[in-house]
């Protein structure tokens, strides 16, 4: 078995594990950093809206041109007085984007672009798009997003209960916010391809924050008859367990968008592959993070509010103390079988360090002493 698969059964045995919940004041913290510093670069750089959004025309030349890009665009903005998005595509022609032009304006810029391109102007090729049709796309993906959101809290209330969906929620929340608030420090182009990629990336968050959520609802069944593990506990466990499936998911959806995005957008010069490679690339990360270090975490604060988890750990701690101040911290293997069979056999352990808890619950079972031979 490979270094990796072998952690991965160790986290999900919990011989081994990092105290995510213990530690999650520092990623609330990081957490609101990072999205004081989206909504920051928001509200001052704001969004670079695509053709599709706020109208203009979009002009195609023919194939194998020689002028450069740069000089392209310097013309396309001379003879506009608007700003200009000039890509080059596969077959050598130019495809000249500029915002906020009519049909009257259109014309006599294509004339210009001719004079300037030596190419006629009949097999310049011009489109116009107006602003309407950018307002239809902006509303139904906000209608879509809308909607999404509601079936999503309303699944996991039932599912699982409201707690989750509710953090489940805040997780997406703090992804959309992330990744819009990257495009606007960047100043990539928004598009519909941008508006595609951000509702994908939901879909992406969700999973990895319900596998875990499934874990945690299969491991705190019958929680308040136990006395050895408390919520906060479990849920990190849960993590835990889950934690090298969820980074392999990732990486191995990371990969293709990477080359997407520094391969076909930055080295082959596909700019037109950015407006949703950039989107799908930030949101699979903060992804993520957001089902590792918000959700989970978030779960356990709410839970652990509540009279009965609250009761619970105070028995859990008192009887701790209890073992310690008897000296019954390494208590022999048949004071431990009595041990076990006091608690219900689905009471799973939850990790926090190898020094201060107790060893995994299923050690010795089978056999008499409870030692290994």
């Amino acid at each position: 078995m490979s270094k990796l698969g072998t952690l991965g059964a160790r986290l999900h045995h919990g011989e081994v594990g990092y105290d995510f919940v213990k530690n999650r004041k520092i990623w609330y913290g990081i957490s609101i950093l990072i999205t004081i510093t989206a909504i920051v670069g928001l509200a001052v750089r704001g969004l670079h809206m695509g053709i599709e959004f706020q109208g203009g025309a979009v002009f195609t030349t023919p194939k194998n041109m020689s002028a450069s890009v740069a000089q392209t665009e310097t013309w396309a903005e001379d003879a506009s007085g608007h700003d200009a998005i000039v890509q080059k595509l596969g077959d050598g022609s130019l495809r000249i984007q500029i915002a906020g032009t009519d049909t009257q304006q259109s014309d006599q810029i294509k004339e210009d672009l001719s004079k300037n391109l030596d190419v006629p102007a009949e097999k310049i090729n011009a489109d116009l798009v107006g602003p309407s049709w950018g307002d239809q796309i902006a509303n139904k993906a906000w209608q879509g997003l809308g909607i999404f959101m509601v079936l999503v809290v309303i699944y996991l209330a039932i599912a699982f209960e409201w707690r989750m969906a509710l953090a489940a929620f805040v997780a997406l929340i703090h992804d959309i916010t992330i990744t819009v608030g990257i495009y606007a420090l960047v100043g990539f182009e928004v598009t519909p391809g941008t508006v595609i990629g951000l509702l994908t990336i939901l879909g992406y968050s969700l999973y990895d924050t319900v596998v875990v959520f499934d874990s945690l609802k299969e491991q705190t069944r019958d929680i308040t008859k136990q006395t050895r593990w408390t919520y906060a506990e479990i849920a990190n466990r849960s993590i835990n367990s889950t934690l090298v499936r969820s980074i392999n998911t990732t990486v191995v959806a990371l990969l293709p968008v990477a080359g997407l995005l520094f391969i076909g957008g930055g080295v082959l010069g596909a700019g037109m592959l950015n407006d949703i490679s950039l989107s799908l690339f930030v949101g699979l990360a903060a992804g993520a993070y957001s089902s590792i270090f918000i959700a989970t975490p978030l779960v356990a604060d709410l839970k652990e509010a509540e009279p009965q988890m609250k009761a619970l750990k105070k028995r859990v701690l008192a009887k701790r103390a209890q073992a310690t101040a008897k000296g019954e911290s390494d208590r022999s293997a048949d004071a431990e079988e009595a041990y076990d069979a006091d608690e219900p056999d689905d009471a799973a352990p939850a990790v926090v360090g190898p020094r201060n808890q107790p060893a995994y619950r299923g050690r010795g079972r089978g056999r008499p002493s409870g030692k290994r031979r």
